[in-house]
């Protein structure tokens, strides 16, 4: 049989390609845009905390982007269980969690049932960590957070704890049990309610982002003891981590992200993730520094494992606090 002629050969491998390349354009042409409507972003905490500043940064880029309106909707309360259960109940890929890992880590250790599974929270992209304080009065005689130790000791009963989110909460709870310490928690449904208590001095301790206080302390208010990042806030450089005060249990690092409904599929996950990418430029990251944040983008896979990671270290406390999870 007489071998076909280079450039017969040639040409039907050109031939070849067009096809395929028809039939993948389209694929594509055919497979559904997003968005093809407004998007929601219900964000967990209230108007003017750092989750909220951030995801209404974001949105007035990815409505440029996107040819569709990004609208910020606030769903604070519930330890983070009324944004969940608004998102949940939407069933729309156009409905998406604005939210740290914060607000539910720590739920299956502090509901006795809960209404949702840990992986109907679809991770899209990690945003930003957020920087976590330990916050008291500026009026309270503490200079670090070892004198406030002291004064817990020496007053027990008699001082009380701000809280609004799930994990960290869970975390400084942990702590003062696990000291021996005896505080009073008063439950927040708005950190920024609990921010202005704190600043006059109705409560003595708030565990809660910097831009929570951060204009408390701007006003000679607030003063801040540690943060419980693992590395030090560039806003606050000269407050030591949790662990440089010589307490890592308490080292909890703030993770802020975009979560999608259940089945959302990963190519669009990635795409979303790929947008945020795209518009998180400098002058979004100088915003986000701010407002007591650091820019850390990473893909579904990567915030993924991070609030894994965060998971992980719950259930460790929780172990070591007799805890069991509660049931779903």
């Amino acid at each position: 049989m007489r071998a076909l002629p280079h450039s017969f050969v040639l040409t039907m491998c050109v031939v070849a390609a067009l096809g395929l390349s028809v039939v993948t354009s389209a694929a594509q042409s055919s497979a559904p845009a997003w968005p093809q409507r407004p998007v929601r972003l219900i964000v967990s905490l209230g108007a003017g905390s750092g989750v909220d500043i951030g995801t209404r940064l974001l949105a007035d880029k990815l409505s440029a982007k996107w040819g569709q309106p990004a609208v910020v909707e606030n769903r604070p309360g519930g330890d983070g269980i009324v944004a969940i259960t608004s998102f949940l109940s939407a069933h729309d890929d156009h409905v998406l969690l604005a939210s740290p890992t914060s607000s539910f880590t720590a739920h299956p250790y502090l509901h006795e049932k809960l209404s949702y599974k840990a992986s109907d929270l679809i991770p899209i992209v990690r945003i930003s960590n957020t920087f976590l304080t330990i916050a008291v009065p500026a009026s309270l005689p503490a200079k670090s957070f070892a004198d406030l130790i002291a004064m817990a000791r020496a007053h027990p009963g008699e001082l009380n704890w701000a809280g609004t989110t799930g994990a960290l909460d869970f975390s400084f709870a942990g702590f003062l049990q696990s000291n021996g310490l005896n505080m009073k928690k008063v439950p927040y449904r708005n950190p920024v309610e609990a921010s202005n208590d704190l600043s006059e001095g109705r409560v003595q301790v708030f565990e809660t982002a910097f831009a929570i206080v951060r204009p408390q302390v701007n006003a000679g208010k607030v003063k801040i003891l540690l943060v419980t990042n693992s590395m030090r806030a560039p806003p606050l450089a000269d407050i030591p981590t949790a662990a440089e005060a010589g307490h890592p249990e308490l080292s909890f690092d703030g993770l802020v992200g975009f979560f999608g409904p259940p089945g959302m599929p990963l190519p669009l996950r990635e795409r979303i993730a790929a947008d945020v990418r795209s518009v998180m430029d400098a002058s979004i990251e100088a915003r986000l520094l701010t407002t007591g944040q650091m820019a850390n983008w990473g893909s579904p896979q990567e915030f993924a494992a991070s609030a894994e990671q965060q998971r992980a270290r719950v259930e460790e406390i929780a172990k070591d606090l007799g805890l069991k999870p509660a049931a779903q």
